[in-house]
C-alpha cells in the first residue's frame, strides 16, 4: 500500500483527457483490427461488454476493451485509438526488464515511456496489485535510495510523483466497469501523512477487486474519516500509513476509527511502510496488508459473501 513532460504525445498517442470513457463500435473495431460485424457479434455473445445510448447506439467502455484484450492476451492493432502509446503490445515483458524501464522513465520524466511500459505489463494479464508491487513501489524505492545517495535530484523525485499520479488517474478509466451493486469502499491517509501515491494505488487495487472504491486523499483527521463512515456507509475502509508524527496519537486514532468502522459494519485494512511490527501488536484492525496483493486478496474475500 507508496512539467510539460517530454514525449507526452510521441508517436501520436493521445492524452487521456482528450478521450471519452466510451467508444463507438467503429472505433473499437479499428483499434482491434477486426470488422464491425465481428465486434458486434462478440458484444451480442457477451464476450465484450457494451451498453446502449438513449437513442439505441451501442457504446463500449475503454475498460471493457482493456479487459477483453487482457483475457485474450491480444495486443491492439491501433492502440492510439484506445488512448495508449502506439507501440503498446510490443517489447520484452519480464518483470525485471519492465521495472528498469519504469524507473528510467520516472527519473528522466518521460511520460509516454512510463505509460508504454506499465500498460504493456497490464495488457499481458498482470493485475493492478502486481503493477503496484512489482513496478511502481520498487521503482520509487530505488529513486528514493538514489536521492539519499545524491545521484537523483529532488526535482526528479517530485516530477516522478507527478507522472505517477497522472498515470494512476488514467489507469482508473482502463479498469473494467463496476457492477451496479458493487459494495462501497473508502480510504486515504491520516492527518500529518503527506504521501499520496500509496492510497491512490490502493484505490485502483480495490476497484479491480470489484468495489466502488474512492480515495479521499491525504492528511485527513480521524474524526473526518468517522464522519465519512456515517455518510458513505462503506463495507471497507483502507488507511495507508506512510508517516506517523506522534505514535500515541496515531494508536488512539486508529482505535477510534476501528470502533467507528465496526459500529457501521465496515472492515478496516491498514498498510504502509510506517507500520512497524511492534506497532502492529497494539493496533486494532480487520486486516494488515503488507503488499497491494494482500489488499486485493482481502478485498476479494470480503466482497465474496455479497455476490
Amino acid at each position: 500500500m507508496n512539467k510539460n513532460v517530454r514525449n507526452d504525445h510521441k508517436g501520436g498517442s493521445l492524452n487521456s483527457t482528450e478521450l471519452t470513457e466510451v467508444l463507438s463500435p467503429k472505433q473499437v473495431a479499428l483499434a482491434l483490427g477486426v470488422s464491425e460485424a465481428s465486434l458486434k457479434r462478440w458484444c451480442d455473445n457477451g464476450l465484450l461488454a457494451s451498453t446502449r445510448t438513449a437513442g439505441g447506439h451501442r457504446r463500449i467502455a475503454r475498460g471493457s476493451v482493456m479487459k477483453f484484450l487482457r483475457e485474450r492476451k491480444q495486443p491492439p492493432v491501433r492502440p492510439e485509438l484506445l488512448g495508449l502509446p502506439t507501440a503498446t503490445g510490443h517489447g520484452e515483458l519480464t518483470s525485471a526488464r519492465v521495472l528498469e524501464e519504469v524507473e528510467a522513465a520516472l527519473e528522466a520524466g518521460y511520460d509516454d515511456q512510463l505509460r508504454l511500459a506499465v500498460f504493456n505489463f497490464y495488457l499481458a494479464g498482470h493485475s493492478v496489485s502486481k503493477v503496484c508491487d512489482t513496478l511502481l513501489t520498487p521503482a520509487f524505492h530505488r529513486i528514493g535510495t538514489n536521492w539519499e545517495h545524491g545521484t537523483t535530484e529532488i526535482f526528479q523525485e517530485r516530477r516522478a510523483c507527478e507522472l505517477c499520479t497522472r498515470l494512476l488517474h488514467e489507469f482508473r478509466t482502463r479498469l473494467p466497469v463496476l457492477a451496479p451493486q458493487a459494495p462501497r469502499a473508502i480510504g486515504g491517509s491520516l492527518q500529518h501523512d503527506p504521501y499520496s501515491l500509496a492510497p491512490a494505488m490502493a484505490e485502483l487495487v480495490v476497484r479491480e477487486a470489484g468495489w466502488d472504491a474512492e480515495n479521499f486523499g491525504v492528511n485527513i483527521p480521524i474524526d473526518s474519516f468517522c464522519t465519512a463512515l456515517q455518510l458513505h456507509k462503506p463495507r471497507l475502509i483502507w488507511i495507508s500509513v506512510g508517516y506517523i508524527a506522534d505514535q500515541a496519537s496515531f494508536i488512539h486514532g486508529i482505535t477510534k476509527l476501528f470502533g467507528s468502522a465496526r459500529e457501521h459494519g465496515a472492515a478496516l485494512a491498514l498498510g504502509g511502510r510506517g507500520l512497524t511490527s511492534e506497532l502492529r501488536k497494539v493496533l486494532q484492525y480487520s486486516a494488515y496488508c503488507e503488499s497491494f496483493r494482500d489488499l486485493a486478496s482481502f478485498a476479494e474475500a470480503l466482497r465474496t459473501p455479497s455476490l
